[in-house]
């Protein structure tokens, strides 16, 4: 029996979503900011494969990104969509609702920090319907 070749790019298009990977996530630091009872910093290493991509969602935290490799699309709701490379810096207030978190490519990974001033123990992120 042969597949059809749209049957044939349908199944290579579900391999290819099927192995992208989730973004690996490394904590660095994490600080009480005793000046700012009840709050903390925290310090996080992001590394997003090739096609990788965040789902929808918020921090209610002051999030400072920096790009170190490869290149990253970021959005927050009713903002605009922001290519980043290596240097640039992104900002992500407590209100902010992410919309888009991605890889810009499919065949390079990216890497960036972040930066995250959040109330003490609440999640890192909270996902949005």
């Amino acid at each position: 029996m042969t597949r059809s070749r749209s049957q044939l790019v349908l199944a290579l298009l579900l391999a290819s979503i099927a192995m992208a990977q989730d973004a690996k996530v490394s904590p660095l630091m994490s600080k009480d900011l005793t000046e700012f009872p009840g709050k903390e910093g925290l310090m996080i290493a992001v590394e997003y494969p090739p096609g990788a991509s965040d789902p929808i969602h918020r921090h209610y935290a002051h999030g400072f990104l920096y790009v170190l490799e490869g290149s990253i699309v970021m959005q927050v709701k009713d903002g605009n969509e922001i290519t980043l490379t290596p240097g640039m810096t992104f900002y992500e207030g407590p209100k902010d609702v992410h919309v888009v978190g991605r890889n810009a490519s499919r065949t390079k990974p990216a890497k960036f920090l972040v930066f995250l001033i959040k109330d003490k123990g609440a999640p890192v992120l909270v996902p949005e319907k």
